[in-house]
């Protein structure tokens, strides 16, 4: 059964709002304003998704992180989704993205209450980044990628660069980085240091990403890996049957 946690949800009041509206208008200034820029040059470009529009939009479901446990979130990530399909329809790309993002932000939340225990946590953690890996080398999201872009494109969330390039994360990646955040907010690890860690690896993943001149990268192990290295002595004491001492 899931409660809420009192102290963290007291939190969603004015000036966590603020921040929220805030964030979002700067964010979607920047997406609107971006396909309009011209093209910088690749490391200049790498730099600007990696530490600005990549962290500034998944800090997004950071601030939002609050509203994790609401009942209603299943019907917000049914309207996102719903959303999201009309506005790529109608070629209004812009809004579409930002409903994809709710979207999948609200589904890992949602899916996160039927985890009972941590440690089901930590399973999928060590699972997704082989079934990621399999899947981008060889399996359905490879050929998604390879032979279906405009597939790819129509449900991924896009970090849009100046002159309108983007990278991508696809709904699993969006999905279970809002599923190990409200994670950390439910059994009490360490939300900030976590968001940290996850989006400076999905960062990373872009930064590799052209160095290896790859189109693509499993984004999942990365992610897992940020989650572990945030919480690892957290998990051990709690998989282990031990509380945490209070600092």
């Amino acid at each position: 059964m899931v409660e809420p946690d009192a102290p963290v949800l007291a939190g969603w009041r004015q000036p966590r709002l603020e921040a929220f509206l805030l964030l979002a208008a700067a964010v979607v200034a920047w997406d609107a304003a971006a396909p309009h820029l011209g093209r910088a040059d690749l490391w200049v470009t790498v730099a600007i998704v990696a530490a600005g529009v990549l962290p500034a939009t998944l800090g997004l479901v950071f601030v939002a992180l609050p509203l994790w446990s609401r009942r209603w979130i299943v019907a917000a990530g049914a309207v996102s989704g719903a959303a999201a399909v009309g506005t790529w329809e109608a070629h209004w790309h812009l809004a579409s993205n930002f409903s994809k993002l709710a979207a999948y932000a609200c589904a890992g939340w949602a899916f996160l209450w039927l985890f009972e225990e941590l440690g089901w946590v930590v399973i999928v953690a060590a699972i997704i980044p082989v079934v990621d890996a399999i899947s981008v080398a060889a399996g359905p999201t490879k050929a998604i990628v390879t032979h279906h872009a405009e597939v790819y494109s129509a449900v991924a969330v896009a970090f849009l660069a100046p002159g309108g390039r983007a990278v991508d994360l696809g709904p699993p990646d969006v999905l279970f980085y809002a599923l190990f955040l409200g994670a950390t907010v439910r059994w009490r690890l360490r939300p900030g240091w976590t968001w940290l860690a996850m989006t400076g690896m999905y960062s990373l993943i872009v930064v590799i990403g052209n160095l290896a001149d790859v189109g693509g990268l499993p984004a999942l192990p990365f992610l897992s890996t940020g989650f572990a290295l945030a919480n690892a002595d957290l998990l051990w004491r709690r998989l282990r049957g031990r509380r945490p001492r209070a600092s």
